[in-house]
């Protein structure tokens, strides 16, 4: 199969990563409407949402650009040597830019203002930490799933995110562009920006240990 160009790759990051926060940001604003003051049932339609939707994203994109749509991961094909730094640089700037664009995105959809801080703070160690687990899991799935059974990898990463939601105290942002766009988004889903830190830190953390721990796990030995 011939390799698609890096402009036509950078495009899909950039489009996949965009439609990505709309789908979070604007399911996470339907919720809240629909829902009145059920935070319960506007996370529910929020993570049915997402996980259905980055499913789908994934085999659109992952053709063209591998679908990573998330600077760690892109960073851990970096560190695996599945990608140059020229390209693992073009590709982390698209998806922040795709990720700014999305939230808008979703905001003009909602007839909502454009530009918008968030003010809903995340704070504490627990979350950074809630984030490192969710990170370390996401990409161990991907890691994981990828070398068993490759096909399976979308629906995989679909439903550790729908789980990842529930189970872990920051609702799993488990990516840094996802992150930064939605400080710029006042809504359900939203961030403050002095929070974004944290999660950012534990995001990093988690994504090194998975680099670290599952190529070992998943290591092959051979008998002798």
């Amino acid at each position: 199969m011939l390799r698609m160009n890096l402009p036509r790759r950078i495009i899909a990051e950039f489009v996949g990563t965009a439609i990505l926060l709309a789908i979070v940001v604007g399911s996470g604003m339907m919720g809240a409407r629909l829902a009145g003051a059920n935070d319960a049932i506007a996370l529910l339609g929020n993570t049915i949402a997402t996980g259905a939707g980055l499913i789908v994203l994934i085999w659109i994109f992952a053709p063209v650009s591998g679908a990573h749509f998330n600077p760690v991961l892109t960073l851990a094909r970096l560190w695996r040597r599945e990608t140059s730094t020229t390209e693992a640089a073009a590709y982390i700037g698209a998806q922040l830019a795709g990720a700014i664009f999305g939230v808008w995105i979703a905001h003009a959809m909602f007839a909502a203002p454009i530009f918008q801080i968030a003010t809903k703070a995340r704070d504490g160690v627990a979350q950074g930490f809630a984030e490192c687990i969710a990170t370390f899991g996401l990409i161990g799935t991907i890691l994981a799933v990828e070398r068993n059974r490759p096909d399976a990898t979308p629906i995989a990463v679909g439903l550790y995110i729908v789980a990842a939601y529930w189970f872990t105290a920051s609702t799993s942002f488990a990516n840094p562009a996802v992150t930064i766009a939605r400080s710029l988004s006042d809504s359900f889903a939203g961030i403050a920006p002095h929070s974004v830190p944290m999660f950012i830190a534990g995001q990093a953390a988690g994504a090194i240990a998975a680099i670290l721990f599952f190529p070992w796990l998943l290591h092959k030995e051979v008998a002798a």
